[in-house]
């Protein structure tokens, strides 16, 4: 349940709330996202952000500490909407593919759903700053920022008791 999802994180971003349901695949994908406008607090920086086709929907959790210097370097033909570092991570997408991912300085998870290339991409900073919970079970894939989503998007919690020692000693399985 994705709108549930979006309520059991309203206490991390209360200013805005968006998300964007489609069937792609034969699979339904929902992207939520509960908003703590810190950047730019127009109603621009709203999340999900779509490609200017949406056709690539991204939602995003952190900080990119560089995405001026990106936009100059990379993207100084692209018009803008907003002034938010998650607009800039959607245009670098659409620019460079996943090596965009090689030029970020920050903390980040970011989801972005390719409807072209037929893709969901899960993408976690390189130390794991950002938490990105995640649980599949078949074709079942079910993420969010903290494990509260999940539960409220219907995961049912079973203890991996092979697992435990390495959450223990690296705060993730």
């Amino acid at each position: 349940d994705g709108p549930a999802m979006i309520r059991a994180l309203h206490h991390r971003g209360p200013d805005a709330q968006g998300s964007f349901a489609i069937e792609a695949g034969g699979q339904q994908v929902f992207l939520g996202h509960a908003r703590l406008s810190i950047i730019d607090l127009s109603a621009a920086g709203t999340q999900p952000m779509f490609s200017a086709d949406r056709q690539i929907a991204i939602v995003f959790n952190g900080e990119i500490y560089n995405f001026q210097q990106l936009r100059q370097r990379f993207l100084s033909d692209v018009q803008f909407h907003s002034s938010t570092d998650t607009e800039v991570l959607l245009a670098l997408y659409e620019r460079l593919g996943l090596a965009f991912l090689e030029h970020l300085n920050g903390d980040f998870a970011i989801a972005i759903a390719d409807m072209v290339r037929g893709k969901l991409l899960l993408i976690r900073d390189r130390i794991g700053v950002k938490p990105l919970y995640v649980w599949q079970r078949g074709d079942d894939l079910v993420f969010g920022s903290e494990i509260k989503a999940l539960l409220a998007g219907g995961v049912e919690p079973v203890l991996a008791l092979d697992q435990l020692q390495k959450f223990f000693v690296f705060k993730y399985t």
